[in-house]
């Protein structure tokens, strides 16, 4: 079971974006998530008439590895460790220090 997935809030912990929170977009492998407004790079783009692209420089955001990134928790207002717990035979995550379940409504 993953503990960060598509749709959680996060918090940089490390690099160049510490400290700025954003959504998870994609998962773009096992160790690599891409997450809205950080790292965020420019890329010079070259124009192709035949698939209908402009040239120039276009801001892409690229991937950042999940170690660096963390679950935010808003009733701390913090980010936190994740872990998986089995109720019911059905696993789901919840955060280390509290043990309340990602996600749910505070």
């Amino acid at each position: 079971m993953q503990r960060i997935r598509k749709g959680d809030e996060v918090v940089v912990i490390a690099g160049r974006d510490k400290g700025k929170r954003g959504t998870v977009v994609e998962r773009v492998d096992a160790t690599h998530v891409r997450v809205e407004g950080v790292n965020v790079v420019k890329k010079h783009v070259r124009p192709n008439p035949m698939k209908g692209t402009n040239g120039g420089i276009s801001e892409q955001t690229m991937p950042i590895d999940q170690s660096n990134v963390m679950v935010y928790n808003p009733a701390t207002g913090k980010g936190e460790r994740v872990g998986i717990e089995v109720v019911d035979g059905r696993k789901r995550r919840v955060f280390k220090r509290s043990g309340q379940p990602v996600g749910a409504a505070s």
